[in-house]
């Protein structure tokens, strides 16, 4: 069992102050084996927030990135039997569109691609593989999506099998749901 923490499009300072109580409280040291960030952590001290989550962090550049040139735009690596692929998803377009993340997943041949920048959580299969946009975690307005909910995704993998747990802010309330999906269920 490998714990990866799904976190992105947090836009500290720019459109949020900081990332909710009810969520921060949930991000314990020890617990996590593997950070995935999307980008648009906009901040050193963001990033240095997440280093004292989980050590192993990987980042993709977002488009508000004060530090981005040093994250590249897109990465892969394996995770159980799952090769995971990250992208912010401001290079994608149309933005969001299952069409053209999925032509990034097969372009970086990977079982499941984590993207961000429409802020609005998404975890579901497509054409045989999976897509996760794990939304912004503080919330953060968006132009492409209205009605924005904090959100965050903590994946479980084993072997071939990750359980994706989607946590969402709901009216001040910690709302968690659960999405399979397994390497088998492609072949």
């Amino acid at each position: 069992m490998v714990l990866v923490l799904c976190i992105g499009d947090f836009h500290i300072p720019h459109r949020a102050t900081d990332i909710p109580p009810k969520f921060k409280a949930l991000l314990v040291p020890g617990k996590i084996h593997h950070i995935l960030c999307p980008g648009n952590l906009c901040t050193k001290e963001t990033y240095d927030f997440l280093k004292t989550v989980c050590t192993d962090l990987y980042i993709t550049r977002g488009d508000f990135d004060e530090a981005g040139s040093k994250y590249p735009d897109e990465k892969v690596l394996t995770v159980g039997n799952f090769r995971i692929g990250i992208c912010h998803g401001h290079q994608v377009v149309p933005w969001g569109r299952n069409e053209a993340l999925a032509l990034v997943q097969r372009k970086l041949n990977v079982d499941i691609l984590i993207s961000g920048h429409t802020h609005e959580f998404k975890a579901f299969a497509y054409e045989g593989r999976f897509l996760i946009n794990p939304g912004s975690v503080t919330g953060a307005y968006s132009n492409v999506t209205e009605d924005v909910k904090p959100s965050f995704v903590l994946m479980d993998i084993d072997g071939s099998k990750a359980t994706v747990y989607i946590y969402e802010l709901v009216e001040d309330e910690v709302k968690v749901d659960k999405v399979e999906f397994s390497k088998e269920d492609r072949l």
